[in-house]
Order: C-alpha cells, then sequence, then structure tokens
C-alpha cells in the first residue's frame, strides 16, 4: 500500500481497477456499468435472468400450444353439407275425351284395364242417347244362331256338325225375301249344307233365306223356333229384346243396348259365331262368293260381328274390337250403334270412339335426366347437385291420378355421379323407379379454412 497523505489527513489515491484488492474488482465493475439513477446491479442482472426464463416458457407453451391446434384443425372432421331438396311437380293428364256418337243410341265395355276402368260388371262402361228398345234389323240374325246354337250345338269352331237339305219349300223363300227386298244367297233345291256352313250363311252375306230356313230346321217350325227364342232370351235376363222372326226384316225385332251388350259378350264367347264373325268373306257351292256386310273388320282392330239396316236413320252395328293401346295385353272391347243414319256414318262413329279410347292410354312424360331435385352446401363454398339419372316417364289412361316418392340416404364420398336415392311415380298399376345422382363433388376444405374456422369444424 503507499503512504498515507498527512497533509489531506488520507491515505493514497487509489487510480484504476487493479489497484483495487480482488473481492472488490467485481463490485466495482458492476458500479461503474449502473446507470445513473443508481440501481443495483444485482438486482438488475436478477430481474433480466427471471424474464429471460419467463419469456422461453411462454415460447415453450406457444409452441406447444399452436402445435396441438394445428394438428386438431387439420384433421377434425369438416361440418355436413347442408341439403335441401325440392320434388318435382307431378303431372296431372288431362282426362281421356271419349267420342261416343251422337247419332242414335250407344253403348261399350271394355274389359282387360279393370285397374284403369273399373272391373267389369255386365253393364256398359260408357253410354250415349238412351237405353230404350230400338229395332236391330239384321242383328237378329245373331240371336237366331245363338239360339239354334244352343239347341244344336257344335263341337268347336270347326265341326261342321250334321248336313241340313234344302228342299222346295225351303228354296221358295228365295223369292219370298228376294220379293221384300231382303239379303238373300241363292239355295237350290236338293242342294245340302252342313249346319256351320248354313250359319256362315246366314250371318257372313246376311241371308235372310237361310235365317228362316235353318231355324225352321232346328225347331220343326218357325212357331218352334219363336218358343225357343222367347225361353233363351228370358233364361239370359234379355227382358229388353223381343224377337218375332228370325230375320230382323221386322221392325218389331228390338233389344236395348244394354241387352246388344250381353247378346255381344254371348255370341264373342261362342267359338262357331266368333269364327264366322270375324270371317271378311267366304265362297260356298250353292250361294258363291259372299263378303261380310261388316266392311270394319281387320281396320282400327274390329273383329265382329253383326250390321243391321232397315234403311235411312235405321243403321246399326253391333261390333268386338281387339285395341292395342300399349298395354300388357290388348284390351277386349264389345260395342253398339244403333240408329245410325247411314252406314258409313255408323262406321266413323265406332272407329272415332274406338281411337278416342286408343288415345286415352298415353305414356306421360315425369322427368329428365339431369332434372334437379335438391342441391348439396358447405360453409367453405363448395356446391354440388342433386338430379334425376335418367329420363322417366309412366303409363297410364286418361286423368288417373299420378303419384310420387322420393327416398334419399345420406352421401358417403359426396362424390360426382354416386347414387343417393330414387324417386318412383305410381299410376294405377305401374310404376317407374329411377335413380338420384349427385351432380359434381363436394370438394374438401382448405387448410387455411380449418385454420381460421375452428368453430364450426368438429360439428355434427
Amino acid at each position: 500500500m503507499g503512504e498515507w497523505d498527512h497533509q489531506a489527513g488520507r491515505g493514497p489515491a487509489i487510480t484504476t481497477h487493479d489497484q483495487l484488492p480482488d473481492e472488490f474488482a467485481d463490485l466495482v465493475e458492476l458500479m461503474d456499468e449502473a446507470p445513473e439513477g443508481g440501481v443495483d446491479p444485482l438486482l438488475r442482472t436478477a430481474r433480466r435472468r427471471r424474464g429471460l426464463i419467463v419469456a422461453a416458457i411462454v415460447i415453450a407453451v406457444v409452441l406447444v400450444a399452436t402445435g396441438g391446434y394445428t394438428g386438431w384443425a387439420l384433421t377434425a372432421p369438416p361440418p355436413v353439407p347442408v341439403v335441401q331438396t325440392q320434388d318435382p311437380s307431378v303431372p296431372r293428364p288431362a282426362a281421356a275425351a271419349l267420342a261416343l256418337p251422337a247419332q242414335g243410341a250407344s253403348a261399350i265395355a271394355v274389359t282387360g284395364a279393370d285397374e284403369y276402368l273399373g272391373p267389369a260388371t255386365g253393364a256398359p262402361w260408357a253410354t250415349s242417347g238412351t237405353d230404350d228398345p230400338r229395332p236391330i234389323a239384321s242383328i237378329s240374325k245373331l240371336i237366331t244362331a245363338l239360339v239354334i246354337l244352343d239347341a244344336k250345338p257344335l263341337a268347336d269352331a270347326d265341326d261342321p256338325g250334321p248336313t241340313i237339305w234344302f228342299d222346295k219349300a225351303a228354296h221358295d223363300l228365295y223369292d219370298k225375301y228376294y220379293v221384300m227386298g231382303a239379303t238373300i244367297a241363292a239355295m237350290p233345291i236338293g242342294s245340302s249344307m252342313s249346319e256351320r256352313d248354313a250359319l256362315a250363311t246366314m250371318l257372313i252375306p246376311s241371308a235372310c233365306n237361310y235365317a228362316e230356313a235353318v231355324s225352321t230346321w232346328a225347331f220343326g217350325s218357325q212357331s218352334g223356333f219363336l218358343d225357343a227364342t222367347r225361353r233363351w232370351l228370358g233364361a239370359n235376363g234379355l227382358t229388353g229384346t223381343t224377337i218375332v222372326e228370325p230375320t230382323g226384316i221386322s221392325p218389331r225385332n228390338s233389344s236395348t243396348p244394354s241387352d246388344l251388350m250381353k247378346i255381344g259378350a254371348l255370341a264373342a264367347a261362342q267359338p262357331t259365331i266368333e269364327k264366322i264373325a270375324a270371317t271378311s268373306s267366304l265362297s260356298l257351292p250353292g250361294p258363291g262368293f259372299m263378303a261380310n256386310t261388316n266392311d270394319l273388320l281387320g281396320s282400327d282392330g274390329v273383329t265382329g260381328l253383326k250390321t243391321g239396316n232397315l234403311g235411312a236413320g235405321n243403321f246399326n252395328l253391333l261390333y268386338t274390337a281387339s285395341l292395342d293401346v300399349g298395354a300388357a295385353q290388348p284390351l277386349s272391347v264389345t260395342g253398339v250403334l244403333l240408329g245410325g243414319a247411314t252406314h258409313d256414318a255408323v262406321n266413323r262413329d265406332v272407329v272415332a270412339l274406338l281411337d278416342s279410347i286408343r288415345a286415352g292410354f298415353r305414356t306421360v312424360p315425369l322427368a329428365t335426366a339431369g332434372q334437379p331435385v335438391g342441391s348439396f352446401t358447405t360453409p367453405w363454398g363448395s356446391r354440388a347437385r342433386m338430379v334425376i339419372a335418367e329420363n322417366a316417364s309412366i303409363f297410364t289412361w286418361s286423368d288417373t291420378p299420378i303419384t310420387r316418392t322420393m327416398t334419399t340416404r345420406t352421401p358417403t364420398a359426396y362424390e360426382d355421379d354416386e347414387v343417393i336415392g330414387s324417386i318412383t311415380w305410381t299410376a294405377g298399376p305401374n310404376t317407374t323407379s329411377v335413380p338420384i345422382e349427385i351432380e359434381g363433388t363436394i370438394a374438401p376444405p382448405t387448410e387455411w379454412w380449418r385454420l381460421t374456422h375452428p368453430l364450426e369444424l368438429g360439428a355434427e
């Protein structure tokens, strides 16, 4: 150590750190570094160290927390797309406009479409005019044939049956009906014919002399025939029908449209008559070539049965028809028109009515492929449509109501063309069903959307 300064009363001056004792060197350095405020350098160092520790802890916590949120946000299930459905409209077909004849009186029955038209009850399905008795002219011959076959049945449609010989009395009928202006066919004396051919000659060209000759042969006399006819009419409940002779030349031979519908059904169910009535022409020894008076045969589905006329204002047709309307099986029709103005007018009205029935059966369009029935939307902006996958239509009659049922399920992938349900329409006995599929694809949310929409993730 230096010497004390006696004049100043103090020891020697210390001018450098190197002159301080070692134990005070660090302290002096800390004091030299202290700011003018005089903060304790030891305290300041402690604070610095504590701040660094806290900052490190916070950073560590944030880093740990941020890593966990990111992992959750990137893997949490996104919200399910919102589904909105819209049922397609159901067509309402217009009612069929039946072209019922304006002239005379008519009735018609249809079988084979019970689901549309109602079950067959024996009553006419549609009518026009009154059900009063009217002259039926040569439709009488159809009744005559039914009564004869009831007494002299044939085994089947092609069975010729017994032979009928025509004597002079039978031959004289040719002259009788010729004078009356009726339809006749040659019947030479001593000629013969099978029962089936005689019935065909009576029905196809409507020969009056054969009607009387064969009915007399079957019952021995005309009174015997008329007695049998009355019994037959009563047995079949045909109370509106009157027969006074076998040909129909008398206007007193009359019937109602409703009775004739029953007679038509009986004739169509009789194999021999059904086949004869469907024959457009034939040629036999004696009568020669004969054409059917029902010239609608083979056109517009007409298959039979019998014409009849007594002149202007009294043209009649009892008919059967088979209508192909697009159903599984053709429809069977029995109809009658009495009191037509002319033969051609009757034909036109019958054809118009049959055509209107055909037109009433139709294929109704229901939907087209790609038609939207709903949509999928997402909070992140991805969209897709729910569409009908195929064209759809249904076969129906007139204004038969059409109903619709649509079922869907939750998609698995929300991808284009994924089938997610079906739609079914029903009309009468028919149903049509087509798939419903997704048009478009729901894209997954982006990572940024996931990270910035935590409250929407995981929502069901």
